[in-house]
């Protein structure tokens, strides 16, 4: 509505038919300034919106210069009112200012009085016009109407401007004028905002401006219209705190953040159909279940053109049912699940995600403010071809190449600094090797504050991850950690946070004295080493830790298992095996494979796997005598035996005789059930292998009473359940088959050796065995 000079422009905040409104009213009234809600402080970057490469969405991010995790944000999509304001005054080279309170007085502190009214608008960059009740639900409600969200889109966003395009804005102010003469969310915080937005309506006059257009949210309307004396507004300010100094600027945000109704979301529902409603021209249903079938038909969904035209159809037809004037989003959705989806909600997730959501980013100029870091992400971001977007996908990284390798380290570094740009995923390239790295990249809008928070730590990413890496290491308690972040460092190529952190581990290591904790350590340090061949890092140092702390566990590792409850048992159990596998990379004889990363660091561990072995056997033998409390649980004991038994250290026999032992009536159920447990997990083929160890087990089971058998059934479903399927079954067959005491019997003969075509196949077998002379093609191909 208009008051004098001013026209005042109540709006909803990312409201499609809002922002036509607004252009329509700003076309009509073509005022000499614009004002919009807005901080103060982006007066300062307005100018960036006249750059092309200012695309929304995107939003003002302003911080806190002495504390960048206090930020606020206000999100602008191509739909949002303010945006169309904005590019209206850029497009007739009008002023343009924010007038809301400055962003540095919500990050302030207020008085006690005033803490209770001061909601978390500016922490968490929630919309400046959330209130205790919203003022939507009342109109809806008034007007008969359940669904505040429907009857907001069937009076303002599916309605187009009319021959006085400022009427709606005059409406929507008597709405709210009523509304707030019943005291409706009037808080103190609002009527701050409210005081400093009449002091700046005021200062525009005094600059001379004649005709000032006001963007604002709805509910400001009334307090805008009648303005009180200067006096009061004076005295209303002079209770604000002290402003803190803030750094803005222009980041580019996502429409699936503008969908997200808390955290720094804005709580659009649908920002991809409005999107949609505001940029097609014509009737926008058709057009919308256009894409729809579009990409149903790039998934593999069998669409026609028919089925558009029928959805098109059901779609009209339910909004004349449902007395709407337009087929809103919940028609055109139902259209498309009846239609064509066939009434699959799986397909009809897929429509939401795509188009009702959608993953716009926007782009923001290099023009625009920002800290050293941001900048030097983002020239290695343009120099390594990993452009940021909002959808999530897939990178593959072959780590002997050049380019490959930075973008690993780039975001190993990354991920140190606490933006999780991209996490390590399961590649889908088969490989054993240790040169392939895969990851899952999606950008998220608040990376530009964890970024901004980063900054404290230098002004380049390898920079800011040295210190970092250091000032981590120095904070930590656990030697787990120490260990984690050694693996860190070499993962991103930080040599020079190494010497560092080294230290700080030998101390911890020093010091530390629980086993479970150098039993966690150890299996990150040797994780670290066997990247030296393909990043290229020095590995002396790191070699040596792992082989001190590998001792110190051998020595340690039978006492630390004695009394041990059930969870403590299966926590040392998951470390035992990790311990096992990264010694025998540290030892190759460990696991008789002859390769392991001893042998090329520079550090003697010969003799480790022989170490490692004795303390298994001596695990092993301590069963409890005197109670539960004097030996080790049964898990433990199990889990050295299968641990021996499969690095040869232990014969079939011996295994066997161990089994009857555990098995026999002295020993209690829970403690046989566990070691049954521990010895057979990672694998049960081993009792196909040797029938007397299945006929030991069948036996004991059978002689279990009714009563234990119950208590010890859980532990032996766990224990069979983590087998694989085709071993389960194939024992089932045995125990049926019966007896188990004897061996299974030879296959019969099915037919005679034909030896003269045996004869024909041995020479091409011994050319691709590779020990009989090479023969011509030809003849190869006859004996064949």
């Amino acid at each position: 509505m208009t008051n004098g000079e001013v026209a005042l422009l109540g709006i909803r905040h990312h409201g499609p038919g809002s922002a036509r409104a607004v252009a329509a009213a700003l076309a009509q009234w073509r005022p000499d300034a614009v004002l919009i809600e807005g901080p103060a402080e982006a007066d300062a970057v307005v100018h960036l919106a006249a750059e092309k490469d200012l695309v929304p969405p995107v939003a003002l991010l302003a911080h806190a210069v002495d504390d960048p995790a206090k930020a606020a944000f206000w999100p602008y999509a191509e739909f949002s009112p303010e945006w169309v304001a904005i590019r209206h005054a850029v497009d007739h080279d009008l002023p343009v200012r924010f007038i809301d309170l400055p962003a540095g007085y919500g990050f302030a502190p207020f008085t006690d009085a005033d803490a209770d009214d001061a909601d978390d608008h500016a922490a968490d960059g929630a919309g400046p016009d959330e209130l205790p009740t919203d003022p939507l639900a009342l109109l809806a409600e008034a007007a008969g109407h359940d669904d505040p969200e429907r009857w907001w889109e069937d009076v303002v966003e599916h309605r187009a401007p009319g021959a006085d395009a400022l009427a709606p804005f005059a409406a929507v102010a008597e709405a709210m004028g009523a509304l707030r003469a019943e005291g409706l969310g009037e808080s103190r915080r609002d009527q701050l905002r409210e005081a400093h937005m009449r002091q700046q309506i005021r200062a525009a006059r005094r600059a001379g401006h004649r005709r000032i257009a006001v963007v604002c949210g709805a509910f400001h309307v009334p307090a805008l219209e009648t303005m009180p004396t200067v006096a009061h507004d004076r005295a209303l300010l002079a209770g604000l705190p002290k402003k803190v100094r803030v750094d803005i600027t222009w980041i580019p945000w996502t429409h699936r953040r503008l969908s997200q109704a808390t955290g720094y979301g804005a709580g659009v529902q649908s920002p991809g159909w409005y999107h949609h409603l505001f940029t097609a021209v014509g009737d926008p249903v058709p057009r919308w279940l256009t894409r729809a079938a579009e990409l149903l038909r790039a998934e593999d969904h069998p669409v026609s053109s028919a089925h558009v035209i029928e959805a098109v159809r059901l779609a009209e037809t339910l909004a004349v049912l449902r007395g709407r004037p337009l087929a809103g989003l919940t028609e055109t959705l139902d259209a498309v699940r009846a239609v064509l989806c066939e009434g699959s909600d799986v397909a009809l997730e897929l429509v939401r995600e795509r188009l009702v959501v959608g993953d716009a980013l926007g782009e923001v100029p290099d023009a625009a403010p920002a800290v050293p870091l941001q900048r030097d992400l983002a020239r290695l971001q343009r120099s390594l071809r990993l452009k940021p977007a909002a959808a999530p996908r897939d990178l593959d990284l072959d780590l002997r190449k050049d380019t490959d390798a930075a973008r690993s380290r780039l975001l190993h570094r990354l991920r140190l600094l606490g933006v999780e740009w991209g996490v390590p995923a399961r590649s889908s390239v088969n490989s054993t090797g240790t040169f392939r790295e895969s990851w899952r990249l999606c950008w998220q809008p608040e990376f530009a504050v964890r970024i901004a928070e980063a900054a404290q730590w230098g002004t380049t990413v390898e920079e800011a991850a040295v210190n970092k890496a250091v000032g981590t290491a120095r904070a930590a308690v656990e030697l787990a950690e120490l260990t984690g972040l050694v693996e860190t460092c070499l993962l991103a190529g930080l040599s020079g946070a190494l010497p560092a952190v080294m230290r700080v581990l030998a101390d911890c290591a020093a010091l530390d004295t629980d086993v479970a904790h150098l039993a966690g350590a150890l299996p990150a340090l040797v994780r670290a080493l066997r990247y030296g061949d393909v990043r290229g890092t020095e590995r002396g140092a790191l070699a040596g830790a792992a082989a001190g702390l590998a001792e110190r566990v051998c020595v340690g590792l039978p006492p630390a298992c004695v009394g041990l409850d059930a969870e403590s048992a299966a926590a040392m159990r998951a470390r035992i095996d990790e311990v096992h596998g990264a010694i025998a990379l540290l030892d190759p004889a460990a696991s008789g494979t002859g390769t392991g990363t001893g042998t090329d660091t520079g550090t003697d561990t010969g003799g480790l796997a022989e170490r490692w072995a004795a303390a298994l056997r001596s695990l092993a033998r301590r069963e409890p005598t005197a109670g539960p409390a004097t030996g080790a649980p049964g898990l433990l004991r199990g889990r050295a035996v299968r641990l021996l038994l499969d690095d040869g250290r232990l014969d079939s026999e011996e295994a066997g005789r161990r089994l009857r032992l555990v098995l026999s009536v002295a020993n209690s159920p829970a403690d046989a059930a566990g070691w049954v447990e521990g010895f057979l997990t990672g694998g049960g083929a081993l009792l196909l292998h040797d029938p007397r160890l299945l006929a030991l087990l069948d036996e004991w089971l059978g002689g279990v009473s009714g009563e234990v058998f119950t208590d010890v059934l859980p532990l032996l479903r766990r224990t069979f359940a983590g087998l694989e399927a085709g071993v389960r079954t194939t024992i089932g067959g045995r125990v049926a088959a019966g007896p188990l005491g004897a061996a299974p019997a030879a296959p019969e003969a099915v037919g005679e050796l034909d030896p003269d075509r045996a004869d024909a196949a041995v020479p091409v077998l011994a050319v691709l065995l590779g020990v009989g002379p090479k023969i011509p093609r030809q003849r190869a191909g006859r004996n064949t």
